[in-house]
């Protein structure tokens, strides 16, 4: 007869499938004997692993009642051990026949298996290898996992699962776990920083009626009792500025935003950002208010300002360098905006130093300082760095300079060459405000024919009333959970990224 060969990945589904069999199985005969571990309704949890083992005096003896996954099993003829991950990490139990009966033993022994979730009564003591533990004296199953998890010593390690089954994810992998523990902590800390400074936490509509004229692509929608067509936001910015109209002077917003755009490592058509706005101030003091909070946060978080991001230490806590995006292109490439007398001067500079910018007209000095900036600049911003004063043409929503109108009152922060927010002196001029709108629009249908951007034109109207001198910024959030977890993707830091459909 002749020999069947299969890949070892072929052998390893048939064993995931023939163990998943015999689990339905084991679950067939707890039904069959009145012990549905899906009937089961609620626990009573009084300690978890971390609480127990940190605490171990004032635990020693006394007894808990715990609950969670079952990760590993020992079995050892009258007594076993076993580990059972919660939350907060593993925890070891100690099961004896004599001490949980002889049913209950020999179900804990042949109708158990890894994943199983259960609860656990005992008292807590240390084994002679000094191993925080609990005794058991009654275990049971509170639900049955039907499918196998990956062996640990592989782990779950294909890239695609791990994104597309988080649970599973979450499960085998610890760091995983503490990577979105951590996610949690930041976001605490960050409405903490932005509460004591008298910041009213808000929030705006996801759901737009109009598509506006901004560089971001929505992701379209259509609703159906109004029979109109809506946009996913691409920023929370105009409704929040509008609350500053309302007098409400300090806000923001933990806002979900989409953008109907590529995907790469740091970034995700759904991300989270932060936007806050204040009245009275302008964008220094917007400079000073993300650098203390960055700095606090690490503390916070980390322990410490100095961390480590993929194999680069950065110092949040030294004073962060700050350069106007003139003298930051002088110093990297020697190109000087101010030497340029016209815009042909600049398109001459940047084809000397082989940048490409935007041919014919379009290509003004300010196109091509930021061309010269993305080019020789961003690429080597590694410690915390502050570039601000940027060319009116990339900067719609900013104030103008008013001792150089050609630039604004915008800057953007770097870390390990990435831009990590964006912050401006708002514009608060309602006519100056229309006409960039306009203009705006005018270039996005030269690219995008098809588009249906409109100018926001009750923005536009709250700015009539009066929009007080106002400092705003926008940060990522996932950007920067992704550096204080030392994350090269951020896609580790979503908990459920955006993936393509299996076929």
């Amino acid at each position: 007869m002749e020999e069947k060969n299969i890949s070892p990945a072929e052998e390893e589904q048939e064993l995931f499938f023939e163990q998943a069999r015999i689990r339905r199985e084991k679950l067939a005969k707890l039904i069959s004997e009145g012990n549905n571990p899906y009937e089961k309704t609620k626990y009573e949890v009084t300690a978890n692993s971390s609480r127990i083992k940190d605490n171990y005096d004032l635990y020693e003896g006394k007894e808990v009642s715990i609950a969670g996954r079952l990760m590993s099993r020992r079995i050892m003829g009258k007594a076993s051990f076993s580990h059972i991950s919660d939350r907060d990490g593993l925890i070891q139990i100690y099961v004896k026949r004599d001490d949980v009966g002889e049913a209950d033993y020999m179900s804990y022994k042949k109708d158990y298996d890894i994943g199983d979730i259960v609860g656990v009564k005992g008292f807590v003591f240390k084994t002679q290898t000094g191993e925080i533990s609990v005794h058991c004296t009654h275990i049971e199953m509170l639900s049955k996992s039907l499918l196998p998890l990956p062996e640990k010593q592989h782990g779950l390690t294909n890239m695609d699962i791990k994104y597309r089954q988080r649970d599973l994810d979450l499960i085998v992998n610890p760091e995983v776990k503490n990577t979105f523990i951590t996610r949690s902590k930041i976001l605490r800390e960050i409405r903490a920083y932005l509460d004591n400074l008298g910041y009213l936490e808000v929030d705006t509509p996801v759901l737009n009626t109009l598509e506006i004229g901004a560089a971001a692509r929505p992701f379209k929608t259509h609703h159906n009792a109004l029979d109109i067509d809506m946009y996913l936001r691409i920023e929370t910015e105009l409704y929040l500025k509008r609350l500053i109209v309302g007098g409400l002077e300090r806000v923001y917003e933990v806002g979900r935003i989409f953008r109907n755009e590529g995907m790469d490592a740091f970034h995700n058509p759904e991300f989270t950002t932060v936007e806050m706005y204040q009245a009275y101030t302008d964008y220094k003091g917007m400079m000073d208010l993300i650098e203390e909070m960055y700095k606090t946060i690490a503390k916070n978080v980390c322990g410490t300002t100095k961390i480590t991001y993929q194999g680069t230490e950065i110092d949040l806590g030294a004073k962060w360098t700050r350069m106007t995006m003139k003298e930051a292109v002088k110093s990297a490439c020697g190109a000087d905006y101010d030497g340029w007398a016209t815009d042909e001067d600049a398109r001459a500079c940047a084809k000397k130093l082989g940048c490409e910018v935007p041919e014919g007209e379009k290509a003004t000095k300010g196109h091509v300082l930021i061309a010269l900036f993305e080019e020789y600049v961003e690429g080597n911003l590694i410690q915390p760095t502050i570039i601000y004063d940027y060319p009116v043409e990339n900067s719609p929503l900013a104030k103008r300079k008013a001792s150089d109108p050609a630039f604004t009152e915008r800057f953007e922060y770097f870390i390990c060459a990435h831009e990590f927010g964006n912050a401006f002196s708002e514009l608060n001029d309602p006519i100056d405000q229309k006409e960039r709108f306009v203009k705006q629009i005018e270039e996005k249908k030269k690219t995008e024919p098809g588009c249906n951007a409109q100018v926001d034109e009750d923005f536009v109207t709250a700015l009539e009333y009066g929009l007080p001198p106002t400092g705003g910024l926008g940060m990522g959030v996932d950007r920067l959970v992704m550096l204080l977890t030392d994350s090269a993707t951020i896609r580790d830091v979503i908990l459920f990224p955006t993936m393509k459909p299996k076929k």
